[in-house]
């Protein structure tokens, strides 16, 4: 496990089923309504915003992701931590 996915997440996003852009602009807000250092788990099984959109997006913005893909299926768990 890694540094963010240790922690208990402020909150979870549930995008599953969503397809780009829905997932990033689910995260956006989500994020928007953290306080700094407060980590929110979003739950992703769309390639495209599990892969890119959104660690490129945090990257841009300045959090931390972190991105653990579940062994054995096509679903993310995806860490940020506003900065």
């Amino acid at each position: 496990m890694g540094e963010l996915s240790s922690k208990t997440p402020d909150q979870t996003l549930d995008v599953l089923g969503r397809v780009c852009p829905y997932p990033l602009v689910l995260t956006k807000k989500a994020v928007e309504k953290l306080s700094s250092g407060q980590v929110l788990k979003v739950l992703c099984d769309a390639p495209a915003s599990a892969e890119d959109s959104l660690p490129k997006w945090a990257e841009k913005q300045g959090h931390k992701l972190e991105s653990v893909k579940l062994e054995g299926q096509d679903q993310w768990e995806i860490f940020i931590q506003k900065s």
